[in-house]
């Protein structure tokens, strides 16, 4: 829960606020009807996961795979062990080949492809997911298990006045006509930042746009890669921003760029914050976002094409803001409508009644 700078913290704390408005729910209970469990892919959550696998419950799964969790909490041994109950014994040097390359698992797809759901999908009362991506990997994992896909939540905030946002962008050096683009949250090597700083180079030979670089870096390995690109022209760096100023910088954004590769099955909670206050948001195309209307959001291909891709969306959006301004209230319309925190909190409901 906060203050862990997390968005599964941000998340859970928001539901068991519109939980706790529809019945009796205690944090950290011991003894309850039913359990829900919230675990992501990184050793935080390790004694959530340990509580979920001793007394049974309702696990959401924020991320679908948990490969790099199982690489920062066991032994290699265990490591080994585990990767066999998912896959098999004849996977065991598959296994010890991945356990001794694991430097290189932030970007290897390998380790995405193994997401390790099998233990705990197996062992749930029920799971839950965001998207149908995830789903499908946690039935590739346990063809038994009871899955539901509940929309990721959305609380609308309290937004800065105008002022404070035309203020903030005026001590940036961001003009009215700037088309400023955003990046937020924990800085992984799946979010692309390499392929953004080559797409904005690109576009800001010819057009006026300057790039916002928000958030801690979760490596020093992808910290070191990047800072030569960080110190361009057009290019600001401010580091992990607390909720209030979170919603100021992301009010001062034009547009929000949240890509992900590879895909770990999640639904970003930082793409649906900018679609709730209707700013457009560039995503990687696959299963993890196909529930968004496509005029709601832009997609960029993963792959070869991916540069070239962004960079042609991000000088459309900034030589066509009237478009940006369309796509973004498009995907207020649909976050508001699907993401509603109180449809989803009676949505958890019905499921945990069932239990």
């Amino acid at each position: 829960m906060p203050p862990s700078p997390t968005g599964v913290a941000d998340y859970s704390a928001a539901l068991l606020t519109a939980l706790r408005r529809l019945g009796d729910v205690n944090l950290g209970a011991e003894k309850a009807d039913v359990h829900l469990y919230h675990i992501g892919n990184n050793h935080l959550h390790r004694d959530i996961y340990q509580n979920a696998l001793r007394e049974r419950g309702v696990v959401v799964l924020h991320d679908a795979v948990l490969h790099h969790f199982f690489l920062g909490t066991l032994t290699e041994q265990q490591y080994v062990e585990e990767f066999i109950h998912n896959y098999g014994a004849w996977h065991a040097d598959l296994a010890r080949s991945l356990w001794k390359a694991r430097a290189r698992s932030a970007t290897d797809p390998r380790y995405f492809s193994y997401p390790m759901l099998k233990r705990i999908a197996e062992q749930s009362l029920a799971i839950v997911v965001h998207n149908p991506a995830a789903a499908a990997m946690v039935l590739a994992h346990a063809p038994g298990a009871d899955v539901h896909e509940i929309p990721h939540l959305f609380v609308p905030p309290a937004l800065p006045a105008v002022y404070e946002v035309e203020r903030l962008r005026a001590s940036l050096g961001i003009t009215r006509t700037t088309f400023l683009v955003g990046v937020f949250g924990h800085l992984r090597e799946s979010k692309r930042l390499m392929p953004i700083l080559r797409a904005f180079h690109t576009v800001r030979r010819s057009t006026d746009v300057a790039l916002l670089v928000a958030g801690e870096f979760a490596s020093t390995d992808l910290s070191r890669s990047v800072e030569p690109l960080l110190h361009g022209p057009g290019i600001l760096r401010v580091g992990y921003l607390p909720d209030d100023e979170f919603w100021l910088y992301a009010s001062a954004v034009d547009a929000c760029i949240n890509l992900r590769y590879p895909p770990a099955g999640e639904t970003s909670g930082i793409a649906i914050r900018f679609m709730g206050i209707g700013k457009p948001v560039l995503l990687s195309k696959g299963l993890e976002v196909s529930r968004f209307p496509e005029s709601a959001c832009v997609s960029v291909d993963t792959g070869p094409s991916e540069e070239a891709m962004l960079s042609a969306a991000l000088c459309w959006l900034a030589t066509n803001q009237r478009d940006a301004h369309e796509i973004g209230a498009r995907a207020q319309a649909h976050v508001t409508k699907q993401h509603d925190v109180e449809v989803v909190a009676a949505e958890y409901w019905r499921i945990l009644s069932q239990q």
